[in-house]
C-alpha cells in the first residue's frame, strides 16, 4: 500500500463556468482522500467565475487579469499548488471516482516516469475512445495520431506502458519533475504545449506514460469550438513552432519541404474552395507568424 500524498487538481475555466461546475460536481465523489482543487479562470470576458466558489467553497479560485492561455493558466495553478503531484484536466471533462489512485501509485512506483494520462473516453459515447497513447511525432507532417482515437474500448487498449506523448486533457506530473524540467512552455498559447512539456521531461530521461486504469470522459472543444478559426491559427501556428523547438535540423528540413510542397499548397486550395475565408486568413497568419517570431524556437 502506497502513501497518499496530496494531490492538486488544477484546471482553467474560460467563459464556461457552467461546464466547469459539472467537472467540479464530479470531482466531489473523488475516492482519493488527499486533494486541493484549484481552477484559474482565465480572465473570462462573458462569464462570473465567482459562480464557482459559490457553488464549491472548497475550490481555490484565481481570476488571472489577462488570458494567458492553456500553459500559462496552468502555469498560475502550479504557482498556486502545494502537492506532491499536479494532475492538470481540462474542464470539459468528467471523472470516475476512483481516477486518481492509479496515477499516483505508478508514479510512486516508477519514478522513471516524467509524466502521465489515462485513458480517455469521449463524453458523447463512453463505449469509444478519443485517447489511448499517441504514435511518434511525423518529422513530415508534424503530427502525431492517438491510439485508439474513436474506436471500440477494449482490451486491445487496456495495457499500461510508456508512450511517445500525453494528452493535455488529462496529465499528472510530480512536483519534482517541475523543479527539474521547468513550467510548462507559454509560447504555444493553445495547442501542442503538452507534446513539448513531454518532449522536455523525456529529453531529461523520463518516459511518458499511459495508465487504462484511470480514465476522464472528455466532451472535447468546448472553450474553443470544434473547428473555429481560432483552432485553425493555433493549430497551424504551434504545429510549425514544435517542430522548430525539437526537430532535429534533418527533420526540421523534412517537415519544411512538406510544408510548402504539399501542406501549405492543398489547405489554401482547400479553403478557396470551401469559401472558408475565415480559416484561410487564420492559416496564412499561423503560417507567417513563424517567419516573423525567429527567436520563438529558442524561448
Amino acid at each position: 500500500m502506497y502513501a497518499q500524498p496530496l494531490v492538486s487538481i488544477i484546471t482553467i475555466n474560460y467563459n464556461e463556468s457552467g461546464v466547469t461546475l459539472e467537472l467540479l460536481k464530479s470531482l466531489r465523489a473523488l475516492t482519493y482522500p488527499s486533494v486541493e482543487v484549484i481552477v484559474v479562470d482565465n480572465a473570462s470576458p462573458n462569464d462570473n467565475p465567482d459562480r464557482i466558489k459559490e457553488a464549491f467553497p472548497e475550490v481555490r479560485l484565481i481570476k488571472s487579469p489577462e488570458n494567458l492561455g492553456f500553459a500559462g493558466g496552468n502555469n498560475l495553478g502550479i504557482d498556486a499548488a502545494k502537492g506532491e503531484f499536479l494532475f492538470f484536466i481540462n474542464n470539459d471533462t468528467e471523472v470516475p471516482p476512483g481516477i486518481l489512485e492509479p496515477l499516483v501509485e505508478t508514479l510512486q512506483k516508477h519514478p522513471e516516469i516524467g509524466i502521465i494520462s489515462p485513458k480517455i473516453k469521449f463524453h458523447w459515447d463512453p463505449s469509444l475512445i478519443q485517447y489511448a497513447g499517441y504514435t511518434p511525432m511525423n518529422p513530415w507532417t508534424i503530427r502525431n495520431n492517438s491510439i485508439g482515437y474513436r474506436q471500440p474500448d477494449g482490451p486491445d487498449y487496456d495495457t499500461a506502458g510508456p508512450t511517445e506523448s500525453i494528452h493535455g486533457a488529462a496529465m499528472m506530473v510530480p512536483r519534482r519533475i517541475v523543479e527539474e524540467i521547468g513550467k510548462m512552455p507559454e509560447g504555444y498559447f493553445l495547442y501542442y504545449e503538452e507534446h513539448d512539456w513531454a518532449a522536455m521531461i523525456r529529453r531529461a530521461g523520463y518516459e511518458a506514460y499511459y495508465q487504462p486504469a484511470s480514465y476522464i470522459l472528455h466532451k472535447e472543444s468546448i472553450s474553443t469550438g470544434k473547428n473555429s478559426p481560432l483552432k485553425t491559427y493555433y493549430l497551424t501556428r504551434n504545429r510549425v513552432l514544435y517542430a522548430r523547438r525539437n526537430f532535429s535540423s534533418l527533420h526540421l528540413l523534412f517537415s519544411i519541404l512538406y510544408l510548402c510542397l504539399i501542406s501549405i499548397p492543398k489547405n489554401t486550395l482547400t479553403f478557396l474552395l470551401q469559401r472558408q475565408w475565415a480559416h484561410l486568413s487564420a492559416y496564412w497568419r499561423g503560417i507567417t507568424w513563424n517567419l516573423h517570431h525567429p527567436a520563438a524556437a529558442r524561448t
